[in-house]
């Protein structure tokens, strides 16, 4: 077997029973396994050894048969690190056991989550990302974690002032001297006077005041500095941070850097089917987030798991925001086991201080639709005011979607991303055929104003529509081509195989794909654009532009399940890009569809969720075969960042059309358009064969 790497990747395991359902593994093991060689290593004299496993499942290691403790509490979210300081030799067994059906865990919930589940990422077995053997001096500087802060105050709107620093030092020996800290971020050097003790020790220091020209991270704006700690006979410790706030107003707007923002989320599902795991480089993790960016996402939700430290490297260069969740799905009895609670109350410590120092990384849940009793939703308070006092630059939610809206908010979670609030629909479609888009004449004025009013009497904190989408498009037969990994499209195929058996040529196939996809479009603008015309909501989270190979073969993206867009012209990036955007002018059209008597009239609402306000006089256009009409307001309208600003009134008149038209209505102010088709049919009853 080849480190780093899985029992998958190695063609190690049995073959799975075709799947009709998901992709189906081509080499799969349950159980532990016993991955081990004998290294000759040169043992430096008066150095601390730790191996370190950046990602794995649960892990123990042996050297030479002997059981090494975990130096830190070991999660499936965190590196796995062992000190095997005076354990070797020179020529030693290193032998590592790693089970993937996680004894002494809350298995179920994590083999639901889509941390483990085979319906993503598949249950993989081995160890990811470094492995390696690491010395130190007998006391080092384990981790230096980052907290921008405003003045007096961890959590708030305003723009950062200073820098809290929490410094993890491990001493095997007293150590007593100054610690000297720099940066280009801060005003000045600045120094500590530091009295170490035997054993782990973390020193706080004072808030350190940031430079005048100091940059702040922003969404598409990936601004870090780097930190260097260092003191005598200690090895400097040098980190990467970015400088922003990340909270709400008084209104429960969603805020960065003190800015309203609208948050165009996708959730990542960890559906990467040729490696059957989450990529491991910050390379791969620039492509995928790039591929995200250009369809207009500024925030990935990762369902139920938490991707590795590439990914977050990436989001930071990009101003990618990031949403990870404990890897915890369990829709019944979510912590109500002592072995569950112990173990998410653990990964959710570990989460927040190895990832502490990224400024993508701005909220984060306990998981995916969680439902539980009330001991168990008092354990979720006691895990908020944990994060809380951990760490209050990032904002924290009980969980997403927990009892699919039906029980409302927990008041102490930072944000509310759920489907519905008690009825009260927070999206415009749903299973079985609920929700207004299936129930409602098409428009361009829904909203959910009724639902957030209702919100709003008991909770006054950002909200976000969940999983928003799964419009199904027809399967793209040319993805079978990609497939090459460690896991097979017997799912795909078994489709395939029922096209062919009615006869239906790839022509006709193909053409009922592309009817499909545009069919979704339509219904992704709609569902966008009414959270848009809410004022109140801070934005939606998609499900998704990805498909969803799991779960029944939930073919729902614009992008196949390599996330490579569809060859189809529904698929493209720029499309979906046109009305998934942070700002955009929004024609309250009553219908789409009109008779030649009719006047379309209809208000023009501007969402600017930009970095800039948005000037100049409202125009608009209505435009086809048989007719071009203009207009143009006379006055300029002013539209502020953060606000849904009503800009102008639209009325034509379509009795000089002679027949039936497909119209473009275009509108555009400032620089910013948008554009709508437009049906008219003479005022007549056909004849009906």
């Amino acid at each position: 077997m080849y480190l780093p790497g899985t029992l998958d990747e190695n063609e190690i395991g049995e073959a799975q029973e075709a799947s009709a359902t998901r992709l189906t593994r081509k080499f799969a093991f349950s159980g532990e396994v016993k991955i081990g060689k004998k290294l000759q290593i040169s043992v430096p004299k008066g150095k601390r050894l730790f191996v370190e496993s950046e990602r794995a499942r649960c892990l123990r290691l042996l050297i030479n048969g002997k059981e090494v403790e975990h130096f830190r509490p070991a999660t499936l979210v965190s590196p796995q690190i062992f000190e095997v300081t005076g354990m070797l030799t020179g020529e030693d067994q290193f032998e590592f056991l790693s089970d993937n059906t996680y004894p002494g865990l809350p298995a179920k919930d994590i083999l639901y989550s889509s941390a483990a589940t085979d319906e993503t990422q598949t249950n993989w077995n081995g160890l990811l990302g470094f492995l390696r053997l690491r010395q130190e001096e007998g006391v080092f500087i384990e981790a230096v974690r980052v907290y921008p802060v405003t003045e007096g105050a961890y959590s708030d709107s305003d723009i950062p002032t200073a820098l809290v620093l929490h410094l993890d030092i491990s001493a095997n020996t007293a150590w007593q001297g100054t610690l000297f800290i720099q940066s280009d971020a801060l005003r000045e050097k600045a120094r500590i006077e530091a009295e170490i003790l035997p054993g782990r020790n973390e020193i706080v220091t004072k808030p350190l005041a940031l430079s005048e020209e100091i940059r702040l991270w922003d969404e598409g704006e990936g601004e870090c500095y780097e930190l260097t700690v260092s003191g005598k006979e200690l090895a400097p410790k040098t980190i990467s941070f970015g400088v922003r706030s990340f909270s709400y107003d008084k209104k429960g707007r969603l805020t960065l850097n003190g800015r309203r923002i609208f948050l165009r989320g996708e959730a990542n599902c960890a559906e990467f089917p040729e490696s059957g795991h989450e990529p491991m480089t910050v390379e791969e993790w620039m492509g995928v987030l790039r591929r995200y960016q250009s369809y207009g996402v500024n925030c990935v939700r990762f369902h139920s798991h938490c991707p590795p430290e590439a990914a977050f490297v990436a989001a930071d260069r990009l101003g990618m925001l990031m949403q990870p969740e404990l890897s915890c799905w369990n829709p019944e009895n979510a912590f109500l086991s002592p072995e569950a609670f112990a173990y998410y109350c653990t990964e959710l410590e570990e989460l927040l201080r190895v990832f502490a120092n990224h400024p993508s990384f701005v909220m984060l849940s306990f998981g995916n639709e969680l439902q539980s009793d009330e001991v168990g939703h008092e354990r979720m308070r006691q895990m908020l005011a944990k994060a809380h006092k951990l760490d209050g630059t990032r904002l924290i939610a009980d969980g997403s979607n927990n009892h699919y809206g039906g029980i409302g908010c927990e008041e102490t979670s930072d944000f509310y991303a759920a489907q519905s609030f008690r009825g009260n629909d927070l999206r415009g479609i749903f299973a079985n055929m609920a929700g207004y888009i299936n129930h409602a004449y098409p428009s361009a004025k829904e909203n959910f104003k009724n639902a957030m009013e209702k919100l709003r009497a008991e909770y006054k904190k950002p909200v976000f529509g969940f999983e928003v989408g799964q419009f199904e498009v027809l399967p793209d037969f040319s993805e079978l081509d990609y497939f090459c990994g460690v896991t097979e499209p017997k799912n795909l195929q078994k489709i395939k195989e029922r096209v062919m058996e009615r006869k239906i040529s790839g022509e006709q196939w193909e053409s009922q794909i592309a009817a499909s996809g545009e069919l979704a479009l339509i219904c992704y603008r709609e569902e966008v654009e009414a959270v848009l015309r809410t004022k109140e909501m801070s934005g939606l989270s998609l499900l998704g532009l990805q498909d969803f190979p799991g779960q029944g073969t939930a073919l729902v993206g614009m992008m196949n399940s390599h996330l490579l867009p569809k060859p189809y012209p529904f698929a493209d990036p720029k499309r979906f890009s046109q009305f998934f955007r942070a700002q955009l002018p929004l024609v309250l059209l009553p219908r789409y569809t009109y008779e030649t008597s009719d006047c379309l009239c209809a208000d023009v609402l501007v969402a600017n969720y930009g970095k800039e306000a948005i000037c100049g006089n409202l125009y608009a256009k209505l435009s086809g075969e048989f007719l071009c009409l203009e207009y143009r307001e006379a006055k300029e309208v002013f539209c502020p960042c953060g606000e849904l600003t009503k800009v102008g009134e639209l009325s034509f008149a379509l009795n000089e059309i002679p027949s039936a038209a497909h119209l473009e209505l275009f509108v555009e102010i400032g620089g910013v358009s948008n554009h709508y088709r437009i049906w008219v049919y003479p005022q007549e009853i056909p004849c009906c064969p």
